[in-house]
């Protein structure tokens, strides 16, 4: 890993982030709807010079080009804007609703990698078992279900029937959490507050089931195929021949060169769930980014819009990166 590949990388993901803020910017201004009438509601007795001084202060009348190159020169110096809706900065929106989404999305990635990788490992190990057919049905009804479908079924199964988990919301208020850091299973192990902890794994589960399935029925096929690939080449034989022990084989020598795709796999898809979770949050009301910008295209708040598009890019682009400097640890073979 060099410098120079990191410079490079850089200036290669500006050009993509830039396009995309052009792309969101010109779609959401093309969508039929006024923001400020939305803004004012339908029925407001509301005069004509009353929305276009409305509109001259938020700055919709000026041309289309100088409200774009005055939105992206906002984010070159880190203002992404205020809120059409709202009235407030953008980026104090988005961080208010950052560390929902942050942690929704971590704890589906742990659920997921728990689930996957061991799955996937030892499916290759016994194929064509029992176990091996059930992880591969498991995998293929996972990338098949709808996650709004899936979400839905399990609020009716554990919530509504069995009544053992909540239906919406991070955590009850009853445990009156301070918030130091927003992340709410942070600051109950700062706190020593462990019934607020165990509220919010509580809340936690069904969202995070719904949204890390289809990751781990991904990251199980992936990691199925590679390690089978993997333990038909001629240096595992060898191993073997030489008397190492299966464990040691599959775990020291297989894994590790089986695990660069699943890497792919992984930090690629970490992106999708951040853009993904807007369905999930929605289906249980979880007040994260999803649902904010959701509300954000109903009411045509462009500035809002792209500022939380912007940050999922972002993601996406950072962990390509990762994936990248990832794979230089994984495998020695790998230069940039």
């Amino acid at each position: 890993m060099t410098f120079s590949y990191i410079v490079r990388r850089i200036l290669q993901t500006l050009p993509v982030l830039i396009g995309i803020t052009f792309i969101v910017f010109l779609i959401m201004h093309l969508t039929p709807g006024d923001p400020v009438e939305i803004m004012m509601g339908r029925g407001s007795v509301v005069t004509t010079e009353q929305i276009e001084q409305i509109r001259h202060e938020l700055g919709l009348d000026r041309p289309l080009y100088i409200q774009y190159f005055s939105f992206l020169g906002g984010v070159l110096h880190g203002d992404f804007g205020r809120s059409i809706l709202q009235r407030a900065p953008v980026m104090h929106l988005i961080a208010d609703r950052l560390p929902a989404t942050f942690e929704l999305t971590i704890f589906s990635i742990i659920i997921s990698l728990i689930i996957a990788i061991p799955v996937g490992v030892i499916s290759s190990v016994k194929r064509y078992s029992l176990l091996d057919h059930i992880g591969t049905v498991s995998a293929l009804a996972g990338v098949s279900m709808p996650s709004f479908w899936l979400g839905l079924l399990l609020i009716i199964v554990f919530s509504v029937k069995l009544k053992i988990l909540p239906v919406t919301g991070r955590a009850n208020y009853g445990y009156g959490l301070a918030p130091i850091t927003n992340f709410l299973l942070i600051d109950a192990v700062i706190t020593g507050n462990w019934g607020a902890l165990g509220d919010a794994i509580r809340h936690l589960l069904l969202p995070a089931i719904t949204l890390g399935s289809y990751m781990a029925a991904l990251t199980m096929r992936v990691t199925r195929s590679s390690m089978l690939e993997v333990l038909s080449r001629d240096y595992i034989r060898t191993a073997l021949a030489k008397g190492l022990s299966h464990k040691v084989v599959i775990l020291k020598h297989a894994m590790r060169n089986a695990l660069v795709p699943t890497v792919t796999v992984v930090t690629l898809n970490i992106g999708i769930l951040l853009g993904g979770n807007m369905i999930v949050e929605s289906v249980f009301g979880w007040p994260g980014l999803g649902r904010l910008v959701i509300n954000a295209v109903y009411t045509r708040d462009y500035p809002l819009v792209q500022g939380v598009v912007l940050i999922y890019a972002l993601t996406y682009v950072v962990m390509n990166f990762i994936a990248d400097l990832l794979y230089a640890a994984l495998n020695p073979k790998v230069r940039f």
